[in-house]
C-alpha cells in the first residue's frame, strides 16, 4: 500500500528529505511543510509526487490536523525547534507516527550544559569546559583556564551562538556580549565556555532506534563564508562525502566510545533516543573529541548523504520507531558526492531578499536542493541567506566537484550569488 509521508521544514536538508522518501516505492506522495520553491513536483518514473503547503513548523495544531486530514503515515521532522519544543511528545499522544527525538531526548542539541554534562557522567571523550549563569565567575574561570577557549550560548541560537576566542580578552567581550548584552537572547541564559582544540573536523550522523545507533558515511562540511574556511561561520556552505580520511578503525572507536555509549544511557535515563543522533567531531593529537551533538539531521550533510544511500530511507527511518534496526542492512553507492552552498551576496550577516534565480538546462547530473528560495508571480527568487545546494554524485571526489562548479554561474545564477570554491579541497582545522 502506497503512503503519504510529511516533512517538517523549509530548507535544503528537507528537500533533499523529501527526494530520497520519494524514491521509495512504498511512498506515492510527500508533504513538506512549509517547503520552499523547489519542494514541488509531480510524479515520474523514479519519484512519487510532493507539495508544499505553508505551515509553520512550530504551529503543532495545524501540522497534527494536516497529518490527520491527509491520512500521513509518517512524518519526518527536518529541524531541531520543533524537536526541542517537544513535537515527537505531541504527534505521539495523538497516536501518530513521526520520526524524531522525543523533547527529553532533544536536550542534547537545545542546552550544551546539559549535553557537557552528560558527556562527562558518560566519559564521552570532549574538551574541558565550565558552564556559567554569572558573568564574574564566567570571567575568573577564563583566566585560572589559561588557554583560547570557545564561548558557547546554551541555548539553540540558529547556529550562531558560538564565539572562538584566541585571547582572555576575546573571550571576555564573548562572555559579556552573551550574558550581559543578550546577544543571542534566552538562548544565552547560561554559558558554556570549552577549551579550544585544534585538528580535522568531520561529522558522524547515525540511525538510532532506542537500542542500537548505525553510523552512516562519514562527511565533513565547511563553515566558514570564504575560501581556505576563513571568515565568519555560517550554517554551512558545502560538504562532501565519503570522508576518506576517516579510517575504518576510528569510526569503530566512534561507535563504541560516542554514539552507542549515548544510546544506551539515554535509555537507562527512560529518555529513549530515537531519531538521528549527530557528532560533530574532531581528531587531535590527543584522539577524536565530541565538539557538539545534534538531535536531527544536518545541514548541507544530509544533501551529500542520502544521495549516497543505497537503502529504502523510509524503512530504515520506521524500523528507528519500531526498535528494529538490528534487521536492517544499510547499504551505501561507491564513489563519492559533493555539494555546493549557493549563498546571498552579504550572508551570513544581512543580505537581500526576492533576487531572480535563473536555473537554465542543468548537468543531468546535478541535483538542486532548494533552501532559501520561493516562487514570486511565477518568477523564482531567493528568500533566505543559504539559496540552494548543487549536488552531484561520481566515481570520485574530483569530478562530482568539476560537475558542480562547471554548472555555477553557467547554469544556475542570480545576482551577488556567493559560494566557495574550494569546497571538498580544504580541511577544516578549528574547533566550532
Amino acid at each position: 500500500m502506497s503512503q503519504t509521508v510529511l516533512v517538517i521544514g523549509g530548507g535544503g536538508r528537507e528537500h533533499a528529505l523529501a527526494w530520497k522518501l520519494a524514491q521509495s516505492p512504498q511512498v506515492n506522495h510527500v508533504i513538506v511543510t512549509p517547503g520552499n520553491g523547489g519542494t514541488t513536483w509531480q510524479s515520474s518514473d523514479t519519484l512519487a509526487s510532493c507539495e508544499s503547503i505553508h505551515i509553520a513548523v512550530d504551529d503543532f495544531d495545524g501540522l497534527l490536523q494536516l497529518a490527520k486530514d491527509r491520512d500521513v503515515s509518517l512524518t519526518i521532522v527536518g529541524p531541531e525547534v520543533p524537536l526541542a519544543l517537544g513535537i515527537v511528545d505531541k504527534f505521539e499522544a495523538e497516536g501518530l507516527r513521526i520520526f524524531g527525538v522525543s523533547k527529553a531526548a532533544a536536550q542534547l542539541e537545545a542546552s550544551k550544559a546539559f549535553a557537557r554534562d552528560f558527556m562527562k557522567d558518560v566519559n564521552i571523550p570532549s574538551p574541558a569546559y565550565g558552564i556559567f549563569t554569572d558573568e564574574d565567575k564566567a570571567i575568573e574561570f577564563i583566566h585560572e583556564f589559561g588557554k583560547p577557549v570557545v564561548v558557547k550560548a546554551s541555548g539553540l541560537a540558529a547556529g550562531k551562538g558560538v564565539l572562538i576566542c584566541d585571547t582572555p580578552q576575546e573571550a571576555e567581550d564573548a562572555v559579556h556580549q552573551i550574558i550581559a548584552n543578550r546577544a543571542f537572547g534566552s538562548a544565552g541564559d547560561s554559558i558554556v565556555i570549552e577549551e579550544q582544540l585544534y585538528g580535522d573536523e568531520f561529522s558522524v550522523l547515525a540511525f538510532c532506534d532506542g537500542k542500537i545507533a548505525v553510523p552512516m558515511m562519514v562527511a565533513r562540511d565547511h563553515k566558514r563564508a570564504l575560501d581556505g574556511d576563513q571568515g565568519l561561520n555560517t550554517g554551512g556552505m558545502g560538504a562532501y562525502a565519503p570522508a576518506t580520511d576517516i579510517t575504518q578503525a576510528e569510526i569503530d572507536e566512534i561507535s563504541e566510545r560516542v554514539l552507542q555509549p549515548t544510546v544506551s544511557a539515554m535509555a537507562q535515563q527512560g529518555t529513549p533516543f530515537k531519531g538521528i543522533l549527530y557528532a560533530g567531531l574532531m581528531r587531535t593529537n590527543d584522539g577524536i573529541r565530541v565538539l557538539e551533538f545534534n538531535c536531527r539531521f544536518g545541514d548541507p550533510e544530509t544533501q551529500v548523504v542520502l544521495p549516497m544511500l543505497d537503502s529504502d530511507l523510509y524503512t530504515l527511518l520506521n524500523a528507528c520507531i519500531d526498535g528494529t534496526l538490528s534487521d536492517q542492512t544499510i547499504n551505501w553507492h561507491d564513489g563519492a558526492c559533493a555539494t555546493v552552498v549557493l549563498a546571498s551576496g552579504g550572508y551570513p550577516e544581512s543580505y537581500p531578499k526576492g533576487i531572480p534565480i535563473t536555473i537554465e538546462n542543468p548537468d543531468d547530473d546535478i541535483q538542486i536542493f532548494h533552501a532559501g528560495t520561493t516562487s514570486k508571480d511565477g518568477q523564482l527568487v531567493t528568500s533566505g541567506g543559504r539559496v540552494m545546494a548543487l549536488t552531484a554524485q561520481s566515481d570520485t571526489l574530483d569530478k562530482a566537484l568539476d560537475t558542480i562548479y562547471a554548472t555555477i554561474g553557467k547554469n544556475v545564477s542570480f545576482d551577488k550569488m556567493h559560494y566557495r570554491t574550494d569546497i571538498g579541497r580544504v580541511k577544516r582545522e578549528r574547533t566550532l
